[in-house]
């Protein structure tokens, strides 16, 4: 797996994330946290999992263990979700920045949030964060239209898009 490759994924990931943040914008405090279904219940409990399953893979690669995730109403609005998204961005930045292809294919070893014992290649945990915030991105779409909030695309190809100027 391409190093580059890596962390062109996590491009799109923070650009993707900044675009679903930004349709939330909008957001009343209530609308964040009403019960709107999907899997978490409220847009803020789903965007809180995003970024701290993000956060929790982050400190599994440097050899951390966190034993559970942080308490989603931590997040009191809008505005504190998206500087933990942009916190963890950066994070990635600091360290993809260094990422070799020895390390991309560097076992890590792990312990869930309950306790089960994991080792995966860097680059096949690196792909799945990426997947997974696609797959719960999907989710707040959906969340979003119930509220009647238009969502923003974050389609890989609209990154691709913009990225080379195209409209």
């Amino acid at each position: 797996m391409d190093a580059d490759y890596i962390r062109q994924l996590f491009e799109y990931n923070a650009w993707a994330n900044r675009r679903m943040m930004d349709a939330c914008a909008s957001l009343a405090p209530a609308q964040l946290t009403q019960n709107v279904g999907g899997s978490f219940g409220s847009l803020r409990n789903t965007l809180a999992h995003i970024v701290d399953v993000e956060w929790l893979y982050l400190e599994r690669w440097q050899g951390r263990a966190a034993d559970s995730l942080p308490k989603a109403d931590s997040y009191g609005d809008v505005a504190a979700l998206r500087a933990r998204f942009e916190e963890v961005a950066r994070d990635y930045d600091a360290h993809l920045g260094k990422l070799s292809a020895t390390e991309v294919g560097r076992e890590i070893r792990f312990q869930n949030t309950k306790g089960t014992a994991y080792r995966h290649p860097l680059w096949q945990m690196l792909v799945h964060l990426v997947n997974h915030s696609t797959y719960h991105r999907g989710q707040v779409t959906v969340l979003l239209r119930s509220l009647g909030v238009k969502a923003n695309a974050t389609d890989m190809i609209a990154f691709f898009r913009e990225r080379s100027g195209q409209p």
